[in-house]
C-alpha cells in the first residue's frame, strides 16, 4: 500500500515519496508514476530522476508555480496504478566469476558458510530489478541479493575498480560501468559495456529493468572482450 507524500527539496524540485522502505514491490508504481509524472508535466518537466521510493521532480518555475505544480502531482496519485511487472526489459549479463577478477568471491563465500561455486550459483539464481541509477553514469543499484550473500561494504574502498565488475554490497548487487573507485565486494567481470557514447550516450540499464546474470568459463570471457587483468585483494 502506498502513502504518497510530496516534499519540498528545493525553490523548483518535489521529492515524490511513495514508500519508506526498499522492496521489488515498489518499482511498477515507482514506474507507473514515472510515465504519468513525464505526461503531466510535459514540456515544463526539467527532469525526473525515480528512485529505489521516491521520484525527484524538477520543473520549469517560470511555466508553473508552487501550487500549480503539486496539484499536478496530486492528480496524478489520486488515480496511480501500478504499472505491468514486465514493462522493462531483461537484460542476461554473462559473468566470468573467478578470484582472480573477483578477490571478495572467497570473502562472501566464507561470510555466507558456503562454497564460492554455490555463491556463484545463488548470484546467478534470481532476477534483479533495477532500482536507481547514479554514482556514475550507467551505473545501476540492482537488488535484491539473496539475504544469506549479503556483504557489508570493504572498510578500505579500492581508488580504481575495472570496468565490467560485478559486486555486492549488502543486499544490493552492481556493475561498475567505468574504471572508478569503488568499496563493494567484487565476485567477477563481465565484458558487456555499461555506457557507450556509440550508443548515444545512453546507459543499457534503466530504472525498472531486469537482470540476470550467466557464469561463463575464461575462454568465453576472453572470446567477448574481456579483460582478464586481475584486480587486488583489499586488506
Amino acid at each position: 500500500m502506498i502513502r504518497p507524500r510530496i516534499e519540498l527539496a528545493s525553490m523548483d524540485v518535489l521529492m515524490v515519496r511513495l514508500f519508506d522502505t526498499i522492496d521489488e514491490g515498489n518499482m511498477p508504481w515507482i514506474l507507473a508514476a514515472d510515465r504519468a509524472l513525464r505526461e503531466a508535466f510535459g514540456e515544463l518537466l526539467i527532469d525526473l530522476v525515480p528512485s529505489y521510493t521516491t521520484l525527484m521532480l524538477h520543473y520549469d518555475c517560470l511555466g508553473l508555480t508552487h501550487y500549480e505544480a503539486l496539484q499536478r502531482i496530486e492528480r496524478v496519485l489520486e488515480r496511480l496504478e501500478p504499472a505491468g511487472a514486465e514493462l522493462g526489459q531483461c537484460h542476461e549479463i554473462p559473468v566470468w566469476y573467478d578470484p582472480s577478477v573477483g578477490p571478495e568471491l572467497a570473502r562472501v563465500a566464507e561470510r555466507a558458510g558456503l562454497t564460492t561455486d554455490e555463491v556463484v550459483r545463488r548470484h546467478c539464481g534470481r532476477d534483479y530489478h533495477v532500482f536507481a541509477l547514479g554514482f556514475v553514469p550507467g551505473y545501476g543499484f540492482m537488488g535484491l541479493v539473496e539475504e544469506a550473500l549479503a556483504t557489508p561494504r570493504l572498510d578500505t574502498p579500492r581508488r580504481k575498480v575495472p570496468a565490467g565488475s560485478v559486486a555486492i554490497a549488502e543486499r544490493q548487487t552492481a556493475i561498475y560501468p567505468l574504471p572508478s573507485p569503488g568499496g563493494w565486494n567484487i565476485l567477477g567481470r563481465t565484458a558487456v559495456p555499461l555506457f557507450e557514447h556509440a550508443r548515444r550516450g545512453e546507459p543499457l540499464l534503466l530504472p525498472g529493468d531486469r537482470v540476470r546474470f550467466a557464469a561463463i568459463s575464461r575462454d568465453e570471457f576472453e572470446r567477448q572482450g574481456g579483460d582478464t587483468t586481475p584486480l587486488e585483494s583489499v586488506s
